[in-house]
């Protein structure tokens, strides 16, 4: 009956979710598509090798800025959107003075602060690259170094990106930040369709900070229609408006960093192992990030605005029911993507990089530090969901807390696991810190709201239960077709679809006999759009 209430109660939030949700999904499924074309690419003219590791490396800087920082969901477009969309009053209408000026001057903090930080990286390439890779052989901290160089507008980028992402979402403008990423990834395959040879990784970085640039030129002439133009302000102490931003930003900051020191981390002890192994870890991740980025993208993007609105509104009860349904309805689909990623990591990855550069063997690795980092997907989810609703209550102490604590634990859980497990050992110590920080979110979080987790959990566990079935026919299934066909190029694509799309029947029946509310919701609204469909 609860349920009922809240769809009535606010049906046009409900729909408008929905709505964006969908549109989303199609757009980030495009950009995933270009980041896809981007590593067979990538993967062709590099492999697995030293010039690969190196690039990797070096991009952890940049990427902590473009993607981390700046990125979508990162500090910097969260902090823009929880207070700008509560200080504009009209969004059909030019941008009063104090927010043009609030604009302009998060826009000066965020030039001077990242601008320095590109400087050093340009300036100081070798003595960074010491600092993160201190076990990697001269070589390999040279060639790293030398991409970093060339990758160092990258970061003055980012920062803009988070605040030009954050006032097109408070818009609900959310076609343009989610297409926009792709930019990065035509400006690789460009960059290197066009280059004759390259042993060194110049073009690869290149195209890197080419289509960093690109990705920012695309939302400006939107923003500047929207009433945003850029004009210097240093108005850092007596702005309000902009001690909310950086009261929210500086923790936010601070721990999106401290995540990122856990990577670090991992490079640290990745960089004394053998050459393509960090390379292995970034493409398996990438794979990981395909369907949890586009799953996490496509519900939270168009719902933390409607989280800090309702806070804003004291609204608890409908915070409460749009978190678990949103949390509950990525859980579904993400036990899915993992039992059919155990199943068919293998062929997926022979099928989109094993040609040119990129060996069988690099296959097998990639294999398996995948199967270790996909064990984090539900966590993974959660984690970054609850955190969003941290922030809604302008609250990102807790989870920058947590984040330190969490470096901790990395250092001694890949001081444990690297040395017995090499590269998979990074990546199974990354599924278990990131349950262990999800897990205190969530417990942490019934001071400020409660999420009803015991309704929760019992539809968690139908859906487990679900996925355990569901494996065991795709496992046989795949097994059966291995001993029976012999596998090439053609019959892995059949093996792979016909995996997903049976272990995608057995797990909706399942999910249908358990009544998991999660695939009745989803199917009450698929026949409600069905019907309207037949009126019309």
């Amino acid at each position: 009956m609860q349920d009922e209430h809240f769809i009535t109660h606010d049906s046009t939030n409900s729909k408008g979710l929905l709505k964006s949700a969908g549109l989303i999904v199609v757009v980030i499924l495009l950009s995933k598509i270009a980041g896809f074309l981007r590593d067979v690419i990538v993967a062709n003219y590099y492999g697995a090798s030293i010039v690969s590791d190196a690039y990797f490396y070096a991009y952890q800087i940049p990427a902590l800025a473009i993607v981390i920082l700046g990125g979508m969901g990162g500090p910097f477009h969260s902090a823009t959107v929880s207070v700008f969309s509560k200080l504009i009053k009209n969004f059909d209408a030019k941008p009063d003075y104090l927010t043009k000026r609030l604009f302009n001057t998060f826009e000066t903090f965020s030039m001077l602060i990242f601008g320095a930080i590109a400087a050093i990286c340009f300036f100081f390439p070798k003595q960074v690259m010491n600092i993160i890779i201190s076990q990697a052989t001269p070589e390999l901290s040279n060639l790293a170094a030398y991409h970093l160089k060339i990758m160092s507008p990258v970061i003055v980028v980012g920062a803009l990106l988070g605040l030009y992402y954050g006032i097109l979402v408070t818009y609900n403008k959310f076609l343009l930040p989610n297409i926009a990423p792709s930019m990065l990834s035509f400006g690789i395959i460009l960059t290197l369709i066009f280059s004759k040879g390259d042993n060194t990784g110049f073009y690869l970085a290149l195209g890197t900070t080419i289509g960093a640039l690109l990705q920012l030129f695309v939302q400006s002439p939107v923003i500047v229609k929207l009433g945003y133009t850029f004009k210097p302000a240093f108005d850092f102490f007596h702005n309000k408006n902009f001690n909310d931003i950086l009261e929210l930003l500086m923790p936010a900051f601070l721990s999106s960093t401290i995540g990122q020191i856990g990577i670090y981390v991992d490079i640290f002890f990745a960089s004394g192992l053998q050459a393509g192994q960090w390379t292995a870890y970034g493409y398996a991740n990438r794979i990981f990030q395909f369907p949890v980025g586009l799953m996490l993208s496509a519900l939270l993007v168009p719902l933390f605005p409607l989280f800090s609105r309702l806070v804003a509104q004291k609204k608890f009860d409908e915070v409460r029911y749009y978190f678990n349904k949103g949390v509950g309805s990525l859980i579904l689909a993400g036990t899915f993507m993992m039992i059919f990623i155990f199943i068919s990591r293998e062929d997926l990855i022979s099928i989109a990089l094993e040609r040119g550069a990129f060996s069988h063997e690099a296959t097998l690795m990639v294999s398996e530090v995948l199967f270790f980092i996909s064990l984090s997907i539900i966590p993974y989810m959660f984690r970054d969901s609850i955190t969003r609703l941290y922030y809604s209550f302008n609250d990102s102490r807790t989870p920058f807390f947590i984040a330190i604590g969490s470096i901790a634990l990395k250092l001694i859980f890949n001081s444990i696991l690297v040395k017995s497990m090499g590269i998979n050992g990074i990546a199974l110590s990354t599924a278990i810190i990131t349950l262990i920080n999800g897990t205190i979110l969530a417990f942490l979080i019934r001071k400020k709201i409660s999420i009803g987790y015991r309704a929760f959990s019992k539809q968690i566990i139908k859906i487990l239960i679900c996925a355990i079935i569901a494996f065991c026919f795709g496992f046989a299934l795949s097994f059966l077709f291995g001993k029976i066909i012999p596998l090439n190029f053609v019959t892995k694509i059949i093996r792979v679809v016909l995996v997903f799309f049976v272990t995608a029947g057995i797990y909706a029946l399942f999910a249908h006999i358990f009544r998991v509310e999660y695939l009745e919701d989803l199917k009450e609204k698929l026949k409600a759009k069905f019907l309207k469909g037949k009126k019309c």
